[in-house]
């Protein structure tokens, strides 16, 4: 028999209500009780102005989902995790790599689980993708080129928190890429140089360039922009030996040396969950911070070109 978990949403805003809810509703694991913030709740369940509040209430409390900007994340998930919860962190994990460390020495102190989940990673494309990666068959990865491409205006309507310090820009949707560029290569990579085109009125970059390369010296490039539209590019592209292995669609849709690949129906944020319930049960934590460690390397190693204000 399953072992259901009781478990709250923290931060209910637009993912929290597209992806997380749903999610959550249709996962046997987990039982939806409570949810926190200071200004949406969610009818059928308690709901709360604060985490603090909400931890206060509930003290039999077994999981908390953290779905709020990543600037407020770590006080949220220190305050959880000491209260003996289960946390899960949508991605990015935190706003600093830091701050993630210090979480999990936090979760493991207390007895916790620490999922940083990165939902990319659950598309349907991506583990088969690594499969054939990882085989004979395709030999020795020559080059990778990423492009994510998108339109902000539509992505994130209205949202200040992209454009202040910790809030990534166009590094938002950017980590979804550098997420299963990670998981899918058999080798790992190191970021040379980026340069990062930043609104002279924001604080993060609304377009980044990206020059990696792995351990074997093989290229790997990415492009993020959010001044595109209408239609959005989330491509990523390995050349092999065996030929050219093609992510569509942000990973919906793959291709291998010219051939279509049939993938399972796409579950994400169902898959996190899954995975969230599995690492409880073991009492176990999941917490890969390298797609984030190379956006703070893009930070630190980025030439800084400014450009037009974005008229936020």
């Amino acid at each position: 028999m399953t072992t259901r978990y009781t478990l709250a949403v923290v931060g209910i805003g637009k993912i929290a209500r597209d992806q997380h809810l749903p999610a959550i509703a249709a996962q046997p694991g987990f039982e939806l009780v409570a949810c926190a913030s200071r200004n949406a709740s969610v009818d059928g369940v308690r709901n709360y102005a604060d985490i603090d509040a909400l931890l206060a209430g509930e003290s039999s409390l077994d999981a908390v989902s953290l779905c709020a900007p990543p600037q407020v994340r770590f006080a949220q998930a220190r305050a959880a995790l000491e209260a003996g919860k289960h946390v899960m962190l949508e991605k990015p994990p935190g706003a600093s790599v830091s701050e993630v460390e210090a979480l999990n020495e936090i979760a493991r102190a207390n007895g916790c689980t620490l999922f940083a989940s990165w939902h990319s990673r659950a598309a349907s494309a991506v583990e088969p993708a690594r499969a054939w990666l990882a085989s004979k068959e395709a030999g020795n990865v020559r080059a990778v080129e990423v492009r994510w491409k998108e339109d902000v205006r539509r992505w994130h309507p209205g949202q200040q928190w992209i454009w202040e310090p910790g809030g990534l820009g166009v590094f938002d949707p950017g980590i979804n890429a550098l997420s299963i560029v990670t998981r899918i290569l058999p080798r790992e990579i190191a970021l040379r140089a980026a340069t990062l085109t930043i609104p002279g009125d924001t604080a993060t970059p609304i377009a980044a360039e990206l020059e990696c390369v792995d351990t074997h010296g093989a290229p790997v490039r990415a492009v993020f922009d959010w001044r595109h539209g209408p239609v959005e590019e989330w491509a990523i592209d390995v050349d092999t030996d065996a030929g050219r292995l093609s992510i569509r669609e942000g990973g919906k849709r793959l291709s291998i040396a010219g051939k279509d690949i049939t993938l399972g129906a796409e579950r994400e944020y169902p898959a996190l969950y899954e995975r969230f319930h599995e690492l409880i049960a073991q009492r176990e934590s999941d917490v890969d911070i390298r797609p984030l460690r190379l956006v703070a390397d893009a930070f630190l190693l980025g030439a800084h070109v400014e450009t037009e204000a974005f008229g936020r």
